[in-house]
């Protein structure tokens, strides 16, 4: 499907689909939703610790470089697995803007290596922040009490609901320990309800610009 780089309200940059009408990110602003999602009410729920994160739609980086930059900042540790089936190509990759707009730039290179490294494999982006790509449906994931945190960040349900169903949840409960916690965009009323069917508890919290509400599931 035709991809293109849109700019969203916040001035960073992300991608829509346009067939669908869909985007990566929020139109109204990446960065900003990125932050109140999945470091607002996710990362920061753990710190100064070790954690483990799996995200679910790596795409373009976002979320892990914001979470890379935030490690350090917090003094966590993170191992940090992201599922992609369809990666960004290096010509999308250049027109991404986050380094600016987060004012990163000496992180260029810590970004870059996040797509440019290898798939398949554990790749140190930093002394603190261990980064594997899988390219891989999302389905396919049959991790077992492995992660702390997984950003859930997969197209929306309106182009994509097999994305959003018990079964892809019970993977998901399944991937986290004890304790652990799901926190995503979405606010559907049908994903709230599978997320509990597999057995989560469920709490609506205020969404990110543009958004009423948005849901975090705790295993």
């Amino acid at each position: 499907m035709k991809r293109k780089i849109i700019f969203t309200a916040d001035g960073s940059t992300t991608i829509q689909i346009e067939d669908w009408d869909e985007q990566y990110h929020s139109k109204h602003g990446a960065v900003q939703e990125a932050y109140h999602v999945f470091i607002e009410h996710g990362l920061s729920l753990f710190p100064d610790r070790k954690i483990a994160i799996l995200e679910i739609g790596f795409g373009t980086g976002l979320n892990a470089f914001i979470t890379l930059l935030e490690a350090r900042k917090r003094t966590i540790s993170v191992h940090y697995t992201g599922v992609e089936a369809y990666p960004v190509s290096d010509t999308e990759l250049q027109q991404l803007n986050y380094v600016s707009e987060l004012k990163a730039e000496a992180y260029t290179a810590h970004f870059l290596r996040m797509h440019r490294g290898p798939w398949e494999k554990d790749m140190e982006i930093s002394k603190n922040f261990i980064l594997q790509k899988q390219k891989k449906d999302f389905s396919l994931i049959d991790d077992t009490n492995r992660y702390d945190l997984i950003y859930f960040d997969a197209f929306g349900a309106r182009v994509q609901p097999e994305l959003w169903t018990e079964a892809i949840f019970s993977k998901m409960y399944s991937a986290l320990k004890k304790d652990g916690i799901l926190t995503t965009y979405a606010a559907k009323g049908s994903v709230r309800r599978a997320m509990q069917a597999v057995g989560f508890t469920v709490e609506r919290l205020p969404g990110p610009p543009g958004k009423r509400e948005m849901l975090r599931a705790k295993k």
